[in-house]
């Protein structure tokens, strides 16, 4: 589940298959077996409209939590930004050599950070992670040998902003892992295959085949795919784009 909702276009598939048999099920199965009677059309449209409305509930808190962490995932890329910056400066504090040291690390370390945001492929992306691992090693190293040389109240700044540095980019990866939980999404696909499946079974219309019972699952399986895109950081169409930290490495200076 949680691969299938990490590619939004095949899930978008998927799901609408999946709802259409259901409303599919409901409408040719299902009500040539047992028809509804007038007696019981009025309990029955009551429990579908309870089924409709818990689905758009499930639906609309779903989609405010992928909202929600979408958000948080910018916030976390302009504070990633702002941290690199002000450190850039701040390391004008320390000792010359470490100083420049620093500036050159810290030109390697944005633009992993920026190709972070980017890439697709998980095999790249382990090469980035890695790579910023070791950057934060040297980019530390170079703070702590200079602020051990030259112990200061302004020495103690430029270690404290190379803390924002590397304490920001684990922010930004619990944020990129921070995701829907899949029980939310179980709920959901139960919720709109009984929908569906209500829906159909319900239907007045004697050609159950026609464009109506189409509308229902393209309806559901749209917002499913909506949310999975949202909540998708790398694989979806609305993705946060590093545009603050595009903009702070063009201001750094160039050596």
């Amino acid at each position: 589940m949680e691969q299938l909702v990490s590619f939004p276009r095949y899930f978008l598939i998927i799901t609408f298959v999946l709802m259409s048999m259901a409303a599919w099920i409901g409408a040719v199965l299902l009500r040539r077996s047992k028809p509804l009677d007038s007696d019981a059309r009025e309990d029955f449209e009551v429990v579908k409209s309870a089924t409709l409305t818990l689905l758009a509930l499930v639906i609309g808190f779903s989609l405010s939590m992928a909202v929600g962490r979408y958000d948080q995932r910018k916030n976390y890329e302009e504070e990633e930004a702002n941290a690199i910056g002000t450190e850039f400066l701040r390391a004008d504090l320390l000792p010359a050599a470490e100083a420049a040291a620093i500036h050159s690390l810290l030109a390697q370390y944005i633009e992993q950070r920026i190709r972070f945001y980017q890439v697709r492929d998980p095999h790249e992306l382990d090469e980035i992670n890695s790579k910023t691992a070791e950057l934060q090693t040297e980019l530390w190293a170079a703070a702590h040998t200079g602020a051990a040389h030259q112990p200061t109240p302004l020495t103690a700044l430029a270690v404290a902003g190379m803390n924002d540095v590397i304490n920001t980019q684990g922010y930004t990866q619990a944020a990129w892992r921070n995701r829907l939980p899949l029980e939310s999404w179980s709920l959901m696909i139960v919720l709109g295959v009984f929908s569906n499946l209500l829906v159909g079974y319900g239907s007045r219309s004697t050609a159950p085949k026609k464009l109506f019972l189409l509308i229902m699952p393209t309806v559901v399986a749209l917002s499913f795919m909506l949310i999975a895109d949202i909540d998708s950081p790398r694989r979806g169409v609305i993705r946060v784009v590093p545009q603050n930290l595009i903009s702070t490495a063009h201001s750094l200076p160039k050596s």
